[in-house]
């Protein structure tokens, strides 16, 4: 078995080959694109182990690099840095750093989803960026009414609040804004409704999205990002474990008889973690087994909340993890009276 290690780039790419007692064989500078790096590795001889860094368009290249590799490893970027931490960088030296962690059988590994699940993700990414571009227009409009001294009525995206906002009599430039908003609002809307019917359409393939609907606050949106975030539930060793992967655990400081804990770690898909946390209001509001949870953590303190609605959503992901493997539909547990 030889080892390569790639240091990709869009335009230029770096390799470097190892036999299988770890010498050097070859070094080379790599000029295009991934369809040249992988035709370049499709020439080395072989059977070869491959290894590169995970970054945008990680799936791609693993689709490219996967017919040419007895064994295709992809690298988790953030624990690279801890383990080749060093002031001396450069794309040679990082391919060279790969292949021997490859040989050595150290490479901190992600899961490369299928092309199918990897679009699926981005539909929900997609969505988000919808959904946060709805919120910064509704903001600019609220400040063009706050600036001109004008009380907004309840419910103002209503379509009452919405005909209302419509026929005030703004003059000039103020005039123009609101129309210019309120028309962007419009096709965000559409936009909206066009890429929600397409996911609709994806969760119904998906019977998780459906199971997980059974927990008590839990809908479409929620279910549907962590199925596609968690693919394979048996990727996962212990249920546990789904918590550092979304980023749901804090960060951890122990030396001694010490143990400080501190703030999450927010690893992961921040989506899932966001929609999560929603989850978990709605959640502690309608299963009893949810609010005594949240209540626990508490302690009756009011600054507490935070921290317990964050453990909430960590202890419904790993219920959500377990469902998965299991197929059971939620059990809510009984609350000692």
């Amino acid at each position: 078995m030889n080892y390569v290690g790639l240091d990709l780039g869009l335009r230029q790419s770096s390799l470097c080959l190892l036999d299988a007692h770890g010498k050097i064989l070859q070094r080379q500078e790599i000029k295009g694109d991934w369809n040249q790096v992988a035709q370049t590795v499709r020439q080395l001889p072989g059977p070869l182990a491959v290894c590169f860094e995970a970054s945008c368009g990680y799936g791609r290249v693993y689709d490219l690099l996967q017919p040419h590799a007895a064994r295709l490893s992809v690298a988790h970027p953030g624990q690279l840095r801890l383990i080749y931490h060093a002031k001396k960088k450069n794309n040679r030296l990082d391919a060279e750093k790969l292949a021997k962690l490859l040989y050595l059988d150290l490479v901190p590994q992600v899961h490369v989803p299928a092309l199918d699940v990897r679009a699926w993700r981005a539909l929900i990414e997609f969505r988000q960026t919808i959904v946060h571009r709805r919120v910064a227009v509704k903001n600019q409009l609220r400040a063009l009414l706050r600036g001109l001294g004008i009380a907004a009525p309840r419910g103002l995206w209503t379509v009452k609040g919405q005909h209302w906002l419509q026929t005030l009599e703004l003059g000039g430039m103020d005039g123009l804004r609101r129309d210019m908003l309120l028309q962007e609002l419009e096709q965000i809307h559409q936009r909206l409704q066009s890429v929600e019917a397409e996911l609709e359409q994806i969760a119904k393939t998906h019977p998780g999205v459906a199971l997980l609907r059974t927990i008590p606050g839990v809908g479409l949106r929620t279910a549907e990002a962590f199925v596609a975030y968690i693919d394979d539930p048996r990727r996962f060793a212990r249920v546990r474990q789904v918590g550092s992967y979304l980023g749901l655990v804090p960060c951890q400081d122990a030396t001694g008889d010490l143990n400080r804990l501190g703030h999450i770690t927010r690893d992961g898909p921040a989506t899932v973690r966001k929609l999560l946390c929603e989850a978990a209001w709605q959640s502690i509001r309608r299963d009893p087994a949810l609010k005594a949870y949240f209540e626990r953590v508490m302690r009756g303190d009011p600054e507490r909340k935070k921290i317990a609605l964050v453990a909430t959503a960590h202890h419904l992901a790993r219920v959500m993890l377990a469902m998965l493997r299991t197929g059971e539909v939620y059990r809510s547990a009984k609350v000692p009276g």
